[in-house]
């Protein structure tokens, strides 16, 4: 099952231009889906793993709200990359390869949804 994940103000309200201009100035670069990709979103399916092991919630729901993506936000800010990938990768628990530069990424696309005050509205 496909999954695009896009940074939202509520589940049905779009970006403001300035938060649009956050994401850009942020320079984030995360896989892209056929209507995702830049701009506040992002191919979720191909990071729902990664983001599970660091965050232990899953992209898949319609809605994640504002609280709970600055703590998503906070377990990346805490977690080990290098750690992090060994230990996902060791045990099994990813269907994608991963890098610690996808977890750079990451962290800094929720660091601007926690900074903004952003939930995450996901499609599939």
């Amino acid at each position: 099952m496909g999954l695009d994940t896009y940074a939202r103000r509520a589940p049905e309200e779009e970006l403001t231009a300035e938060d649009s201009q956050a994401f850009e100035a942020a320079g984030i670069e995360l896989c892209g889906g056929i209507f995702s990709g830049g701009g506040g979103s992002f191919r979720g399916k191909v990071y729902d793993d990664l983001i599970l092991e660091i965050t232990g919630v899953s992209l898949y729901q319609e809605w994640i709200p504002p609280e709970q993506v600055r703590e998503m936000y906070q377990a990346f800010a805490e977690c080990e990359p290098e750690k992090t990938l060994q230990e996902g990768e060791a045990d099994g628990r990813f269907w994608h390869e991963h890098s610690t530069d996808e977890i750079a990424e990451l962290r800094a696309f929720f660091r601007v949804c926690a900074e903004r005050g952003l939930g995450l509205a996901g499609w599939w």
